[in-house]
């Protein structure tokens, strides 16, 4: 052990060690603080400058908050709370949140099974005894981490057109909960909504309280976040922006729908000011145990071993070499997204008041988080390479055993197709690095091995960086065009409606056949048969279908494995 001698000083030797230096660490502390005052001031103008980017006078817009360390580097609001007054969006206006709900349902979840009152692994069929056998199987766990195999009630042919019903709880419920599972709980994921609304249900039935007044109760009102409601229960008079869709080069205000619908999976509403009062508890470790909180926060793992990367409410990933904790939310009239980076005390929060028509939310929180941390993300510019070079990056690239990238060149430019994806056109901002445009984050770098030759593709997206090897398969052969009749197709022409006020126009332009949905613009199909077009850049395809009298009724639209119908009303 060190031995430390004490010194004693006499009241002149102390006043002279206070005189030599306090003026100078006065000096100093007051030197650093302005320093920091300039360094926040240079990064809040930073942050700024994103904002101003993206969103255009005359527009819905943002309100946008950016945490550092407990402290505010950007709150602001841009664009417009309502286009027919013209009133400007402020900080503090409500939005809805969209699926941002679902982390709180989880605390609402994790608060219950603290309480003694539910079990991870206790089954559906506990808490909802009239559920199906497949309750048996399903746990909590598996309805907080999207891997019960239920499926989702939103994308049930016909939701849409009923949106606006108000509907109970145990309606819906008996809605999809006699569906076939989509797969064995717990052996893959796939997001879905069916499963946030039963943890709804089953916060009612366990708790005794509305599922509005008891995150009111044990979440809202403890932490003070008075503009954060149930929407229809609100506990203030705060202003709150109307919601928009983009419909050709115009707004307008969204459909409507009721939100007894999205109920405990996307019924929240709140402003930037809460939701930072939310991270903040989140920091302090509030309303849940330590070991609740990290739990809430660790990516699920299925029975095989392979991470989900989503854990209770929150989506679990990397930003820039850092874990990120993060949601995004999408309901009529609003897109959301928040991000957490704990080990840099960062919190961004995005909320459009659009659910079309503007950059996506995640991209903007994304460039805001990157400025925070003093890794602002770049802005490409494009370049052109040589043939010979663009050739050697075309070919097939690895996502897992079942899943490839492929990649051709057309013209001066990369096309980048994920099996049964969309295309992504991608132009070069260097030698080996391309980009899609500025409205995406998303890049990739092709890399080379010892001998030169071309090994791997990094995509980069939102702060992830994904590598996928290069295969030695050959390219999958494009599907063949149809040679089609004027008289074929002047039989599948026209509008088809998918819900009330959305409708797919099916039309041909000189030598292109098109389809362009509501609000939306054109995108080229080709005809691969005499009943069916592939729709390459949004990896789509449409399947016409006749009555037995060989007129045309209806058309399939299959999309991100989802079969939609639209009926042929013109």
């Amino acid at each position: 052990m060190s031995k430390f001698k004490a010194v004693t000083l006499t009241p002149i030797a102390l006043a002279t060690c206070l005189l030599l230096q306090s003026p100078i660490g006065y000096a100093q502390d007051a030197t650093k603080m302005k320093q920091t005052a300039v360094d926040t001031a240079t990064i809040a103008q930073q942050l700024d400058q994103v904002g101003i980017a993206y969103y255009k006078a005359g527009q819905p817009g943002a309100t946008v908050i950016v945490m550092k360390d407990g402290k505010v580097l950007l709150r602001k609001a841009y664009g417009l709370a309502n286009l027919s007054n013209k009133e400007t969006l402020k900080a503090d206006h409500v939005m809805r949140l969209g699926s941002i709900t679902k982390q709180f349902t989880a605390v609402a979840i994790l608060q219950l099974i603290e309480d003694g009152k539910i079990a991870l692994n206790d089954p559906v069929t506990k808490f909802l005894p009239d559920y199906p056998e497949t309750g048996k199987t399903i746990t909590i766990e598996h309805l907080l981490t999207h891997t019960s195999g239920i499926p989702s009630y939103t994308g049930k042919p016909g939701f849409v057109a009923k949106a606006m019903m108000d509907i109970s709880v145990g309606e819906m419920v008996d809605s999809f909960k006699n569906d076939p599972l989509e797969f064995e709980p717990g052996t893959s994921y796939k997001y879905n909504n069916s499963g946030y609304f039963l943890l709804g249900a089953i916060i009612e039935k366990v708790s005794g309280e509305t599922y509005a007044n008891y995150v009111a109760k044990r979440i809202f009102l403890p932490l003070g976040m008075s503009n954060t409601a149930y929407e229809g229960h609100e506990r203030s008079q705060q202003a709150r922006a109307l919601g928009y869709s983009q419909r050709g080069d115009d707004f307008d205000q969204s459909m409507k729908i009721s939100m007894t619908q999205p109920y405990a999976a996307g019924s929240l509403t709140s402003t930037v000011d809460d939701l930072a009062k939310w991270d903040a508890a989140i920091t302090a470790g509030k309303l849940l145990k330590a070991d609740s909180w990290k739990r809430a926060f660790t990516s699920y793992k299925l029975k095989n071993g392979q991470d989900t990367n989503y854990a209770y409410g929150w989506g679990v990933g990397q930003f820039e070499g850092q874990p990120m904790i993060s949601h995004g939310g999408g309901i009529p009239g609003f897109s959301t997204f928040a991000l957490r980076l704990p080990k840099d005390k960062v919190f961004v929060a995005v909320l459009h008041n659009a659910d079309r028509g503007l950059p996506q939310p995640e991209m903007i929180a994304s460039r805001l988080a990157a400025t925070a941390i003093g890794k602002p993300i770049p802005e490409f510019k494009a370049i052109s390479i040589d043939e010979k070079t663009l050739n050697q990056y075309v070919g097939v690239y690895k996502i897992d055993e079942k899943n490839r990238r492929i990649v051709v060149r057309e013209g001066n430019k990369l096309v980048m197709t994920r099996t049964d994806g969309p295309r992504t056109e991608m132009q070069a901002y260097s030698q080996n690095g391309f980009f899609k445009d500025q409205s995406s984050l998303l890049r990739v770098e092709f890399n080379r091995n010892a001998k030169g030759e071309v090994s791997d593709v990094v995509v980069h997206q939102n702060g992830n960086a994904v590598v996928h090897p290069k295969l030695n398969e050959a390219l999958p052969e494009a599907p063949k065009a149809f040679a089609m009749s004027t008289e074929q197709f002047a039989a599948l022409a026209g509008d088809y409606q998918i819900q009330p006020n959305f409708v797919l126009n099916v039309r041909r332009e000189g030598n292109r056949y098109v389809t362009q949905a509501t609000g939306q613009g054109p995108v080229d199909i080709i005809p691969i048969s005499a009943d069916t077009f592939n729709a390459p850049d949004v990896g789509g395809q449409l399947k016409f279908e006749k009555d037995a009298d060989g007129k045309v009724t209806q058309l399939i639209l299959t999309q991100g494995g989802r079969n939609t119908p639209a009926k042929k009303i013109k």
